[in-house]
Formats: structure tokens, C-alpha cells, sequence
């Protein structure tokens, strides 16, 4: 992981060098179950607002960089978390 930012309702990640033959839903999953597993841990009372067991959505959204350079979107992300 290059880079994160934690908003109140979604989070930002910036992700290189994943492998093509790695599907990126797996890593989304993977990321959501894991980080779900360690909050509910931390912060047990959690379980009784989330009662379904789920913290995270469903839904997610996935968008490359294209011509845009690591150090751009890494200054974007850090410029967010500012704002």
C-alpha cells in the first residue's frame, strides 16, 4: 500500500505493483473481512451495532491511474486528508 485516507464514510487506498493474475475484488474482500475481524476484536461492542456482522458496504469502486504519476495521486490523497 502507498497510500490511505480515512474519511468519516469511505476511505481512499492507493495500491501498486499488484500482480495482473491477482483479481482486485479479491484484494477488496480480503481487505474488508480482515480489517472487520480486527475492529470487531479491538472494539468488541461494535458487534452489537452491527449485529449482521458486516461494517463495510457491499459496494466498492476501483480506478486506475492511467497517465497520472504515483507521486501525483500520493499528493492528492495527503492533500485531501487536510482539506
Amino acid at each position: 500500500m502507498v497510500a490511505i485516507e480515512v474519511r468519516p464514510d469511505h476511505i481512499h487506498l492507493f495500491i501498486e505493483g499488484i500482480s495482473p493474475i491477482i483479481r482486485l475484488s479479491d484484494v477488496v474482500k480480503y481487505l474488508k473481512g480482515t480489517s472487520e475481524l480486527a475492529l470487531f476484536r479491538v472494539f468488541p461492542k461494535l458487534r452489537q451495532r452491527f449485529r449482521k456482522g458486516r461494517i463495510w458496504s457491499r459496494s466498492y469502486y476501483i480506478g486506475t491511474a492511467g497517465e497520472v504519476s504515483s507521486e501525483v495521486i500520493k499528493r492528492y490523497i495527503g492533500r485531501v486528508e487536510h482539506d
